[in-house]
Parts: C-alpha cells; structure tokens; sequence
C-alpha cells in the first residue's frame, strides 16, 4: 500500500502563484496512490493570496492555516509539518511547481533514507531556467558560509523541496527552534545529529524570476540564527540521550 503524502506549501504574498502550485499538486494527489492532503500555510499575506486559496478548499485533501501576524518562513513549515497527517511529508515552496514531477524520485529515495533533500546541483538536476550569473555567485558564498558554521550539510541546503519520513519529520520540526531563512540548515543539521540518514536527488527546477529573496538582506540576521540553531542542536542531541537513558532505567525496572 504506498504511503500517503502530505504536500506543505508556506506562502507570503502569492496571489499570482498560489492558485498555480495548487492546480499542480492536486493533479499531483489525483495520479498517485496512497491519497493525501495539501497544507497551505499562509505567512499574514497583505495581498489576496488567502482569497486565491478558498476555492480550493471545496476540496477535503486541502486545508489553509493562517498564521496571525508575520512568523517567518521556517516558522510556517514547521507548523504544517507539525499539523500534518501523512506518511510522507514533502516541503514544497510555492515556486516548486517544475518540481513536483521529480517525487517519485524521492520517494524511492526515502525507501532506504529518512530524508530525501531535492538538489539543483547533483546529477539528473535539470534547471529549464537559472538563477542570474550574480546571484550564482553571491549564492555559492552564502551556501559555503552555512557549511562552515553548521558543518557537514547536503550541497543544496536551501532548495525548498525536501522529504520526510513522518516520525522523523516530527522529531525534527518539533525541536527545531528557527522562525528564518536559516531553517534549512537547523532542520537537516538537527537530523544529522539525531542519527537520521538524507540522500541528495536531483530534481526538475525552474528560477522564478520575480523571486523576492536578497541573499544580502538575509545573511545578517542569517549568521545570528546559525548559532542559535548550533546551541539547539546540542541542547536537542543532550535531551534526547538524556530521555533514551531514562527510558532504559525504566525498561530495566520494569522487567
């Protein structure tokens, strides 16, 4: 019986492309086993991103939570990972529409992983459009900084199509702290150190033109979130070892 999917969407101010990744995910959902739902988690739009969504929601497989004011982005993942009730949980930026031919290939990934990290740079990516030359660049230095402060880390960090396991989506996301940008890195940082396994597949992926991310205005407020993510890493890694040998004494007392 294949495993049901959860498809999570964060969205802030994407009426023109909110309705589009929809339509694709549905479809999506309509020609694949297993059934599943949409979660569309919207980050306090000021446009008519909410209004884009509710027709739609005649559809029992999606669902639209709000959040009240502005959380941030790693803040709206989390709580539709959280929220979710698939098998299988996939992050799906709102612009991962040429993507989302590419699951069955992280599917089959996470038949022997627990996370399947969508990649523009490994083997069988296909980018029918890229990124500017200068965003390149500058996103190279940007991908090299977070390595450095996080450690060993999948290439393509920041690609916003990623798969869960469910246990292991909901160990992670729950102990994860960050509301930013830097999210991608404390979650996979965080599965690595808990024990858990991710492979890199390439995907189908196409660069929005109009993307609304300055990698310049982010890596300020970016570098005091890699450490705080660092001391939740070690502070998760502790608890866990903590509460694994509680669960030992109690087995242990019980026999």
């Amino acid at each position: 019986m294949p495993a049901t999917l959860s498809i999570v969407i964060p969205v802030l101010n994407e009426e023109d492309e909110v309705a589009r990744i929809l339509v694709a995910a549905k479809a999506l959902l309509d020609g694949r086993a297993g059934g599943g739902e949409i979660i569309v988690v919207d980050n306090a739009s000021t446009d008519r991103t909410c209004e884009r969504v509710q027709p739609f929601l005649d559809d029992p497989r999606v669902r639209l939570l709000r959040n009240d004011v502005n959380q941030g982005k790693g803040y709206s993942i989390r709580r539709g990972m959280l929220e979710a009730s698939g098998e299988l949980r996939l992050m799906c930026d709102a612009d991962c529409i040429a993507s989302l031919s590419s699951l069955p290939r992280l599917e089959e990934a996470v038949e022997v992983v627990d996370i399947a990290c969508g990649s523009r740079l490994m083997s069988g990516a296909h980018v029918s459009r890229q990124q500017p030359i200068r965003r390149r660049i500058v996103g190279a230095g940007f991908l090299a900084y977070t390595k450095l402060a996080m450690g060993h880390l999948p290439h393509d960090v920041y690609c916003g199509f990623k798969l869960f396991r469910a246990a292991v989506a909901h160990e992670v996301f729950s102990r994860a702290v960050l509301n930013g940008w830097a999210f991608d890195a404390e979650v996979l940082a965080m599965a690595r150190r808990l024990g858990y396994t991710m492979s890199e597949v390439g995907i189908e992926w196409s660069n929005r033109p109009d993307s609304r991310l300055s990698i310049r205005s982010v890596l300020l407020p970016v570098t005091g979130e890699l450490i705080t993510a660092r001391r939740n890493i070690r502070r998760a890694v502790a608890d866990r070892a903590r509460q694994q040998d509680l669960d030992l004494v109690s087995q242990a007392e019980t026999v």
